[in-house]
C-alpha cells in the first residue's frame, strides 16, 4: 500500500514537473487589432524571474545605438518560417509581412535597491541567456510590426512584478532614480515612453513614402560581430540561416563604434549623429527643411552644420550663430541642443530626460579638431552668396 502510494506521488511529481517544462505557445502574428498584453504576441516570455525569447525569436545588436537615458535594450526579430528579408544596401531591410521586431528598455538594478538603476553602459554577452530580474529592471518594449499595408508601432509597458507589459498607446511617465556605479551620483527624472504619434514621428524617415520604416535593421548597423555567435559576423549568419537574401560578398557599409577607441573621431562621431539624429536630419526626413543633414550619406560640410546658420533663430539656438564653429564646439548649436534637457532646446527632442554625457564629450572632441573660422566672407563663399 505505502509502495503504491509512493509510486503515485512520483508519478504525480513527473507530471508536475512535464507542465512547467511544457514549450512555449509559438510566436502569434495579429494581422488586425492591438492586443492589449505582450504575452498575446509569445515574442517574450517573462514569469517574474527572467525574461526570454520564444523560439523563433533571434536577438540582434547595432554597432552604435540610439540613446534613451542610459537604458539598455534587447532587440529582436521573428519572421515566419519560410520567408527572408532583402538585403538593400542603404535603407532598413525589406521586411515580409508576419515580420515583428521587438525593443525591451530596461536598466540594470543597483545592488540592494528594489526600484533604483544604475548608469552604465551595456555589457558584452548581456542578454545572451535572456534578462535576470532579480539584476534587471524591466521598463517597456516596443513592437514593429509589417502588417499587409504597411509597419505599426505598438508600445507596452511593463508592470511592478515583471511579468506583463501592457498597450500603452497614450505613452506613459516612469519616475527612476538613476545613481553611478558606486552611488555616488544620483539623479531623479522621469522615463518617457512615446505615444503612437510619437513613433510614428521618429520611424517616418522618408517624407515622400509618410510611413513608417525600422531605423536599425539596416546594413551599416547589423554590419558587425554577433555577440551571442562569438566569432560570427551578424549579417553572415543572418543570411547563412536564410533569414536575409540579396547579402554581397563584399562591399557591405559598417558604421563605427561610437566608443570604440579603435576607430577614428570621425568615423565614431558620424556615426552617433547617424543612429541619433540622420533618421530625421536627412535630405528625405522630417528635419529636411533644416538644412542639417546629420545622415551617413552626407558629405557636405555645409549641410553638416559647418558654419551654418540655424534655419529659424531662437530659444533652440541659445543665441549661437552657427550648427558648427570650427575648433569651438562651446560656440556650436549642435553641442548645446545635445547638451541641453530644455524642451524648447534639446535635441533630440523626444526620446531622453537626461544628458548623454559619452555623447556630448565626443562631439566635442569632434569639433575641436575642425580647423577654419566663420568670417562673414567664409560663409558666404561656402553658401554661394
Amino acid at each position: 500500500m505505502r509502495r503504491s502510494v509512493f509510486a503515485g506521488l512520483v508519478l504525480l511529481a513527473m507530471l508536475s514537473l512535464a507542465a512547467c517544462r511544457q514549450e512555449p505557445q509559438p510566436v502569434a502574428f495579429h494581422a488586425e487589432g492591438l492586443p492589449q498584453r505582450l504575452s498575446d504576441w509569445h515574442v517574450l516570455i517573462a514569469d517574474g524571474q527572467r525574461l526570454r525569447l520564444n523560439g523563433g525569436v533571434e536577438p540582434y545588436a547595432l554597432n552604435t545605438a540610439l540613446f534613451s537615458d542610459y537604458a539598455h535594450k534587447l532587440r529582436t526579430i521573428w519572421m515566419p518560417k519560410g520567408v527572408h528579408a532583402t538585403y538593400r544596401a542603404n535603407e532598413a531591410f525589406d521586411f515580409p509581412v508576419g515580420t515583428i521586431i521587438s525593443k525591451t528598455f530596461y536598466y540594470p538594478r543597483f545592488a540592494g535597491s528594489r526600484d533604483a538603476v544604475v548608469q552604465v553602459a551595456e555589457q558584452r554577452g548581456e542578454s545572451r541567456e535572456g534578462l535576470d530580474l532579480a539584476k534587471m529592471r524591466l521598463i517597456e518594449t516596443r513592437l514593429l510590426v509589417r502588417r499587409r499595408d504597411g509597419w505599426i508601432a505598438v508600445p507596452y509597458v511593463w508592470n511592478a512584478g515583471q511579468t506583463e507589459a501592457t498597450l500603452a498607446r497614450a505613452g506613459d511617465s516612469i519616475a527612476l532614480e538613476m545613481l553611478t556605479p558606486g552611488g555616488s551620483r544620483a539623479q531623479q527624472f522621469n522615463y518617457m515612453v512615446p505615444d503612437e504619434n510619437q513613433c510614428a514621428g521618429c520611424h517616418d524617415t522618408d517624407n515622400r513614402k509618410r510611413a513608417i520604416q525600422p531605423i536599425g535593421p539596416r546594413a551599416r548597423h547589423l554590419n558587425r560581430d554577433d555577440p551571442w555567435h562569438p566569432g560570427e559576423n551578424q549579417l553572415a549568419r543572418m543570411a547563412a540561416t536564410g533569414r536575409l537574401t540579396g547579402l554581397p560578398a563584399d562591399g557591405v557599409p559598417r558604421n563605427a563604434r561610437f566608443d570604440d577607441p579603435q576607430a577614428s573621431l570621425d568615423a565614431r562621431a558620424r556615426a552617433y549623429l547617424d543612429i541619433n539624429c540622420g533618421h530625421c536630419h536627412s535630405p528625405r526626413g522630417a528635419a529636411d527643411t533644416s538644412g542639417l543633414w546629420l545622415d551617413a550619406a552626407n558629405r557636405d560640410p555645409v549641410h553638416l552644420g559647418l558654419c551654418k546658420p540655424p534655419v529659424a533663430a531662437g530659444q533652440g539656438t541659445g543665441d549661437h550663430m552657427f550648427d558648427i564653429v570650427p575648433g569651438k564646439p562651446e560656440d556650436s548649436i549642435l553641442v548645446y541642443r545635445m547638451d541641453s534637457l530644455d524642451p524648447g532646446a534639446m535635441m533630440p527632442e523626444v526620446g531622453r530626460a537626461t544628458v548623454h554625457e559619452e555623447g556630448v564629450a565626443l562631439m566635442r572632441d569632434w569639433i575641436r579638431v575642425w580647423v577654419g573660422t566663420c568670417s562673414e566672407g567664409a560663409v558666404a563663399a561656402r553658401q554661394g552668396l
